[in-house]
């Protein structure tokens, strides 16, 4: 493999010391045997910028643009966080919000892998490291006041061990490609630093992912769950080095879920699963939320909408087209969620402001 005059560095795995081959400049690894992650701990090598995507993706540049992700892993090889696990047989098949672009009128880049490359026969199509990298510079480039942006992810999460303090529980939090165990997972670090930092004034990002350890994927400073008054209360997750996280004038605000990490199943179909397309707990939860409530509806009862919905999602049916040729759809809590959080670039009345993309 050429790699541009670096060779592949090697490092053992800290859970089951499996030897695994590293991709120059990566910040981790995910095991193919145990599947934890691995921080790399070495000279951080400079990541060469990408160049603008020439194909694969939309060409247009609208005030309203969406990039929609949704990945099944291959069996045996289910990514998951640090520790050993056992390999898994059958993965849940999360897809994208595909109607989610229709209904809130947002020009979308959709990414779906079914089954791995052999489902896309485009190479820009496939959720790879290096396309989702793409992608993200894809929503957020050239963006200016007006341009409300949608990232959506729908797959597995990680954690990995910090190494530089900005981390109030010593963890980074990671969405897993579908390469993750060739190239690793994508940091909440980079997450952060290639879509919310950039944000100018007047640009608004709303990201829901669907993942298990996703409550901070995208690094922001202040978290809103329950108390145990059953109110939805603001936290200063701000990192202990003091670092900034926020935004270069514009918002940030992130719907993921709080998850212990075991995934649980919800299904809402009775058919035989091989026959059915799966969505996220997170992902059903948010678009029926958003279908059922009205137009102006505060983030306070959006949240509390979806956590009564994934509460109640074994009752829920699937409304509308998911996948070509999918006869029948069920729900699946594949990460564990068990109620929505919401974080954001700045606190504010989440009871008086309305929902707005």
């Amino acid at each position: 493999m050429n790699m541009g005059g670096v060779s592949p560095s090697t490092v053992r795995c800290k859970h089951c010391s499996t030897q695994l081959t590293v991709c120059p400049g990566e910040r981790a690894i995910q095991c193919t045997q145990c599947c934890g992650v691995t921080r790399i701990r070495r000279r951080r090598v400079q990541r060469p910028a990408a160049a603008p995507p020439t194909t694969g993706f939309p060409r247009a540049r609208g005030k309203k643009r969406a990039l929609l992700i949704g990945i099944t892993y291959a069996a045996g090889l289910r990514p998951a966080e640090g520790g050993p696990q056992r390999r898994q047989v059958h993965e849940a098949t999360p897809l994208p919000a595909l109607r989610l672009p229709q209904r809130l009128h947002h020009h979308a880049h959709c990414w779906t892998s079914s089954r791995g490359a052999d489902d896309q026969k485009d190479p820009f199509r496939l959720p790879t490291k290096d396309n989702i990298r793409l992608g993200m510079q894809w929503l957020v480039e050239g963006s200016s006041e007006g341009d409300s942006l949608v990232f959506h992810f729908s797959g597995l999460g990680a954690q990995v061990a910090d190494d530089d303090g900005d981390e109030l529980d010593g963890y980074d939090e990671a969405i897993c490609p579908m390469d993750s165990f060739q190239k690793g997972p994508i940091l909440d670090d980079e997450i952060n630093e290639t879509m919310v930092r950039p944000l100018v004034h007047g640009v608004k990002l709303h990201a829901v992912v669907d993942a298990c350890h996703s409550a901070t994927v995208l690094d922001l400073p202040f978290c809103c769950n329950m108390s145990r008054s059953g109110s939805w209360q603001w936290k200063d997750e701000s990192p202990p080095s003091g670092a900034y996280r926020g935004t270069s004038g514009g918002k940030a605000m992130l719907i993921s879920g709080y998850s212990d990490g075991k995934a649980k199943s919800s299904v809402a179909s009775a058919q035989k699963p091989e026959a059915c397309a799966t969505m996220g707990a997170m992902t059903h939860s948010f678009i029926t939320a958003v279908e059922r409530e009205p137009q102006g509806v505060t983030y306070g009862r959006l949240l509390t909408s979806m956590k009564a919905i994934m509460t109640n999602s074994g009752g829920c049916a699937v409304q509308g087209p998911i996948g070509a040729g999918a006869a029948a759809r069920k729900v699946a809590n594949f990460s564990g969620v068990e109620e929505p959080n919401l974080s954001s670039s700045e606190k504010f009345d989440i009871y008086r402001k309305a929902f707005v993309l």
